[in-house]
């Protein structure tokens, strides 16, 4: 079973009924393998709207769909997570924040283990703050590290502090940037991603409610983390590895820069730029499953 989703929780297999509750979804009321066990490619993303985008484009290109198809919200029972499924790719949002990701992935983790999936990569496209990269590059991870570059989630379970890994597939991230090369619209780089606990103060911003350090401060701070292989800031991709890590599962995550913080703290770009960005990690992974399905 090396192939399939390891569950770490030998109290699932006691229960007469597993209820996704973010989900709106449960075993009792679902015939997961049926709805779900084709599924081989999950892509997660913060936004409802983005992640429905994302299904409308990777159908199109996969020749599932044509312009105009309307996809249903399997998670329309609930308004915390929207999940859009075509053929064998699964667009799942996952809000903002690690606390946010973390409850949708145990409940994913939960659905594609019950759904007996196998083979599964998981890819989060997303957003972030480069550094000293041009505005609208494309980061691939090739390990989250925290507030203090280090490459690890430190979370506190009963009581007690837990390190996890946050390294991510190698192999996986390489494909990913030969894909880049071979579509050759933009720039892309692997590189360390932070994974910060706040947009503010958290990131280094000077631009929020509270800021109790210098302009001087910041720039040194980004400029360390640049030196230690930091390419990129966001808020989810720690807690993403660590979980796909410890569940047996190809994972990667792949975001675009909306600007570079060594020279500002808010994104000034026109709406229509910012649109063009967010595109650009839907089709590398859009190209990217295309071509492991034989389709490019």
């Amino acid at each position: 079973r090396e192939n399939f989703i390891h569950l770490c929780n030998p109290h699932l297999e006691k229960m007469k009924e597993d209820i996704l509750y973010h989900f709106a979804l449960g075993t009792g009321t679902h015939d997961f393998p049926t709805l779900f066990g084709d599924v081989k490619f999950v892509c997660v993303g913060g936004s409802p709207s983005r992640m429905k985008a994302f299904i409308a484009y990777i159908a199109e290109e996969l020749g599932l769909g044509s312009p105009g198809c309307e996809y249903p919200n399997i998670c329309a029972g609930t308004d915390r997570y929207a999940m859009y499924k075509v053929g064998p790719v699964l667009s799942v949002s996952h809000g903002m924040g690690i606390p946010s990701i973390s409850i949708m992935l145990h409940e994913l983790i939960k659905l594609l283990y019950h759904a007996k999936c196998s083979d599964i990569t998981i890819i989060r496209i997303g957003t972030s703050g480069g550094i000293g990269l041009e505005p609208g590059s494309v980061v691939i991870t090739r390990q989250s590290v925290d507030a203090t570059f280090k490459p690890q989630l430190e979370q506190v379970v009963l009581g007690k502090t837990v390190i996890r890994s946050t390294n991510l597939d190698e192999q996986l991230a390489q494909e990913l940037m030969q894909c880049s090369k071979e579509i050759g619209q933009f720039n892309t780089v692997i590189g360390n991603t932070m994974c910060t606990l706040d947009f503010y103060e958290g990131q280094g911003r000077l631009d929020g409610a509270i800021c109790l350090y210098d302009e001087e401060e910041k720039l040194q701070y980004l400029k360390n983390a640049y030196e230690s292989g930091v390419r990129n800031i966001e808020m989810e991709s720690s807690v993403f590895a660590a979980m796909c890590n410890l569940s047996g599962v190809k994972a990667a995550v792949v975001c675009v820069t909306l600007l570079n913080r060594l020279e500002g703290d808010q994104i000034s770009s026109p709406h229509d730029v910012l649109v063009e960005y967010q595109q650009r990690p839907q089709k590398l992974v859009g190209y990217f499953i295309k071509k492991s399905l034989g389709k490019v």
